[in-house]
């Protein structure tokens, strides 16, 4: 085989490569022409400044990693580093590879730069940061890019008890930004068997300052907005306005109501969830898909329950690993939200039973006659339901989530319930 100097190894890379100028490519892009961009200089170069909408994938991983953003071998993929030299090379390995349009980007950044043409500097994580969520930046659905996003996000937690403790502690550590917390309740020791944001030294402080100190201690880049009050008719946009994700572990129907009526009016998604005993229930409202079908807490549970009718967990108990269950697939919920990845429990609700360890999911469709998101709303301004329900809001009282468990109601099509079919 003959050897190759420098010179003669780029002059046969052009020979096999198609060079593309970098107005050549910003008109393509800009007619619509569906190129797949990559940039694969390293991580000093890149936190300098990318053409958008540019994928990072550093040149030594990508013959390892270029399936991963573009699978179809025959679309148009163009390849750029810092002066068009290193993205010669790396076109012709991918060739190599099988892909039929693949082009080298002339001049490289440099020469998108000097043209005048835009270009992004990135949100980037500190090298702290780089180690502490390693775990998730290594995911390809996660990346740095979706790690940043949860940094930028903020999420509302509804109640600091037994759902709350857990999806509050995992939302921290996976880096979410701002964790507002509404409770006025304080810490008893009968909480101490499932609410796991609290310890003993806590007993007799109020929730949301325990729960501060807990999420700083598991992460500082989590900023605590702790709303020691009761969320009401008055307040509740107010406080919600903001947030990205709510997430519902409320105990009692008042508030539960109230906090779907006005995240569907506000159009943010509510992560929903209760326990009871031994089950659990989980689903995702996401009002701004009302007209994919999206069904709210209302298409379910139209009308609040008589008061009396469903025992409080402090009535009938609550095994204490429940919660710890169902508020981290919350939590899961949310990162997925905020990310955007996967599919989200929205239009389904998942049904845990511990005792069988037993997990289904009912589809949910949206009740065109909901009062709150169906074809014509009746409910367009938020209500106090205490006097529906007979008891007040966040009841100090009352531990975890008031059961709504039911299965067997919703299974057997009551009057007034949602058709679901088991999917």
């Amino acid at each position: 085989m003959a050897q190759l100097n420098r010179d003669q190894l780029l002059q046969l890379a052009r020979s096999e490569v198609q060079e593309i100028t970098v107005n050549e490519m910003k008109n393509r892009v800009d007619s619509g022409d569906a190129m797949t961009l990559i940039d694969i200089r390293e991580r000093d170069e890149w936190v300098q400044g990318h053409i958008p909408d540019a994928s990072f994938l550093p040149r030594g991983h990508l013959e390892l990693q270029i399936e991963q953003h573009q699978p179809d071998r025959t679309q148009p993929v163009v390849i750029y580093c810092a002066g068009g030299v290193r993205s010669l090379l790396a076109a012709r390995n991918v060739k190599e590879m099988g892909y039929t349009d693949v082009y080298s980007l002339n001049g490289g950044f440099g020469g998108w730069k000097n043209a005048g043409l835009p270009f992004k500097v990135p949100t980037v994580l500190s090298d702290e940061q780089g180690i502490r969520y390693s775990r998730h930046t290594i995911l390809d659905e996660i990346g740095e890019e979706g790690q940043i996003k949860l940094l930028d996000s903020k999420v509302l937690m509804i109640g600091a008890g037994g759902l709350g403790s857990p999806a509050a502690i995992y939302l921290a550590a996976a880096g979410v930004g701002q964790l507002g917390i509404i409770d006025f309740d304080v810490v008893d020791v009968s909480n101490l068997q499932r609410q796991v944001l609290h310890g003993e030294s806590d007993v007799g402080r109020p929730k949301v300052e325990s729960a501060r100190d807990r999420i700083a201690e598991i992460n500082p880049d989590v900023n605590v907005v702790g709303y020691r009050e009761p969320i009401t008719s008055h307040n509740a946009f107010e406080i919600m306005q903001g947030y990205d994700v709510v997430i519902n572990g409320s105990d009692n129907f008042p508030t539960r109501y109230l906090v779907n009526d006005a995240c569907q009016m506000l159009g943010i998604p509510l992560v929903d969830a209760s326990i009871f005993m031994f089950e659990g229930q989980v689903t995702v409202y996401q009002p701004e898909q009302a007209d994919a079908d999206s069904p709210c807490y209302r298409c379910l549970y139209p009308d609040p329950p008589p008061p009396g009718e469903v025992p409080s967990c402090a009535e009938a108990g609550v095994l204490g690993v429940l919660p710890g269950i169902v508020g981290s697939i919350q939590a899961i919920e949310a990162i997925k939200l905020i990310v955007g990845i996967g599919e989200a429990l929205s239009g389904k609700l998942l049904m845990i039973d511990t005792l069988d360890m037993t997990f289904r999911t009912l589809t949910v469709n949206r009740d065109v006659d909901c009062p709150v998101c169906g074809d014509d709303p009746s409910v367009i301004e938020l209500i106090d339901y205490e006097q529906f329900c007979g008891m007040p809001s966040f009841d100090e009282h009352a531990t975890d989530n008031v059961a709504e468990s039911f299965a067997e109601t919703v299974a057997t099509n009551g009057a007034g319930q949602p058709d679901l079919v088991k999917a």
